[in-house]
């Protein structure tokens, strides 16, 4: 079993930029895709961005493209989600997801393990 735990998640102003973190001391972690999804109260969960198990690819959603960074780091077992030039309409809960499969993917229900999620309240 992999228990993720996302943190970095706070209260920012529409333009400001936040790091959220994803840790876990499963050491299986090197081995495995990492993807960050979101979701907003009554609304479905929608993909962000996603690494290989290796870090060698990204692929993000078109919301967020050019704003956001992910990372792997599996020497430390954390992958991370930069974010910049924060929109109104990027608030909501982000969740760290991770699958066995080492290749990213962008489908809400294909990974494996995830998170409780953190809140990113973001005020204009």
């Amino acid at each position: 079993q992999v228990q993720l735990e996302e943190s970095g998640g706070g209260l920012v102003q529409a333009g400001d930029s936040l790091r959220l973190s994803c840790a876990t001391s499963a050491p299986t972690f090197k081995n495995l895709a990492v993807g960050w999804f979101r979701q907003a109260p009554g609304k479905e969960r929608e993909f962000v961005a996603a690494i290989s198990w290796n870090a060698d690819s990204t692929y993000y959603a078109d919301s967020v493209k050019g704003r956001f960074t992910i990372s792997k780091d599996n020497a430390k077992n954390t992958a991370s989600l930069q974010m910049t030039a924060l929109k109104h309409e990027d608030t909501t809960v982000y969740y760290c997801e991770a699958r066995i499969l080492g290749h990213y993917s962008d489908y809400v229900g294909g990974y494996d393990y995830w998170g409780e999620g953190t809140q990113v309240p973001i005020y204009s």
